[in-house]
């Protein structure tokens, strides 16, 4: 609000209040003429006034109202607010700061936070070194939000610590009570761009198979839901023209066991060795010569039957024609990491994880660094700009 407004309506409630307490002090004193049978004389359809004090209780209420107006306007922002903060106070990152909505919000979610990390680590995870795994990470990532710029060395480390965490979501995945409640979080957060069954729908990938474009271990998952991600797959057809996006298509397309979808029908030969050479000198960076893709910087994987914008042959021309562009938002700051591990827990025990047991370790992202220099979420950050995040 204006301080304009907050200037006349402060000035009118104040006057509206004073007026209202003159004007019954004023009254108090006044008194009607009583005839000699108590009435005072004022009689309509032979009904007579009496002149009868107001039950007790009604007056301590009404009095009491105007007391309590005067004390709300003291305790709270009421009186020009950003002028006046109140006297009243709530506890939020550890100091007292003046009343606001947002300050009470704010402090009631820490509690609440509070609350579900105690459960959390007592009922649930009930393990003191990852607990404390937890609470070094928390420490990290608490560092880093204070800073004007990133800091990579400390991102780095962060991943560190959250990749550290996988044993524990592995663990949490065998626990009912843990995939309990990481199901409704993923209801309230999550369904509704991957469904309530997880099963996904064009352009939001299903969680329930085994076809993952950054990855479905443990420490990948945890990874993305820190994180996030953004994918982009680059608009193709000023480069190849629209001939080039028929052929590549077409190529794609016979790269997948069923060929896309039944309406496909049989593919141009022509354009499927056409398309082999346009693929193997633009695609074939992101997607690999032989087009199974890469995590590490979210290039899909063309020899599946997994579509995420659908394997109908116009579907994949437009996504080449066009490009696509993909963002999964990431939950760190708004879920923290008790819950993401639980969220982490829940995503893995829905995929047939089976096949794929391998996890990444802290070390490992130590020796990639000496290798390649980048973890995998640094490395898809860097390309993200050029990579095809799915051509299905």
């Amino acid at each position: 609000m204006s301080g304009f407004w907050s200037f006349w309506i402060t000035l009118f409630s104040i006057a509206c209040w004073a007026w209202i307490l003159c004007w019954l002090v004023g009254v108090l004193g006044y008194r009607p003429k009583m005839s000699d049978d108590g009435t005072t004389g004022h009689e309509y359809d032979g009904i007579q006034e009496f002149d009868r004090p107001l039950p007790k209780w009604w007056l301590a209420i009404f009095w009491g109202s105007l007391a309590w107006a005067l004390l709300y306007m003291l305790l709270f922002p009421s009186i020009l607010p950003g002028s006046w903060k109140g006297i009243t106070t709530v506890k939020v990152d550890g100091q007292d700061v003046p009343w606001t909505s947002a300050n009470e919000l704010a402090s009631d979610l820490e509690r609440n936070n509070a609350v579900f990390t105690r459960t959390f680590n007592d009922k649930i995870l009930k393990d003191k070194a990852v607990t404390a795994q937890i609470d070094s990470l928390a420490k990290l990532q608490a560092q880093q939000a204070k800073n004007a710029e990133p800091n990579a060395e400390l991102k780095s480390q962060i991943d560190k610590d959250i990749v550290g965490l996988a044993p524990a979501v592995i663990k949490l995945s065998q626990d009912p009570q843990a995939i309990k409640i990481g199901q409704r979080l993923f209801l309230q957060n999550c369904s509704v761009c991957h469904g309530s069954q997880a099963h996904g729908a064009p352009g939001y990938p299903n969680l329930t198979d085994n076809d993952w474009i950054y990855g479905g271990t443990p420490d990948k998952i945890l990874l993305t839901l820190n994180h996030g991600r953004v994918g982009g797959m680059p608009a193709w057809k000023a480069q190849i023209g629209e001939d080039g996006v028929r052929a590549v298509a077409e190529y794609v397309l016979s790269l997948s066991p069923g060929h896309g979808s039944k309406e496909n029908g049989q593919l141009n030969q022509t354009l499927v060795n056409q398309g082999k050479g346009i693929f193997d000198a633009n695609c074939a960076v992101c997607h690999g010569k032989d087009g199974k893709g890469n995590p590490d910087v979210g290039a899909v994987n063309l020899t599946d039957d997994t579509w995420l914008y659908g394997g109908d042959r116009e579907t994949v021309r437009t996504t080449i024609r066009n490009g696509r562009a993909g963002v999964m938002p990431h939950w760190d700051t708004k879920l923290g990491n008790e819950r993401i591990m639980l969220l982490a827990a829940y995503v893995y025990s829905l995929s047939d994880h089976k096949q794929d047991a391998s996890v990444m370790t802290p070390q490992t992202i130590v020796n990639k660094e000496r290798g390649a220099a980048s973890t995998p979420v640094e490395t898809a950050n860097a390309v993200k700009s050029s990579v095809a995040s799915a051509v299905k």
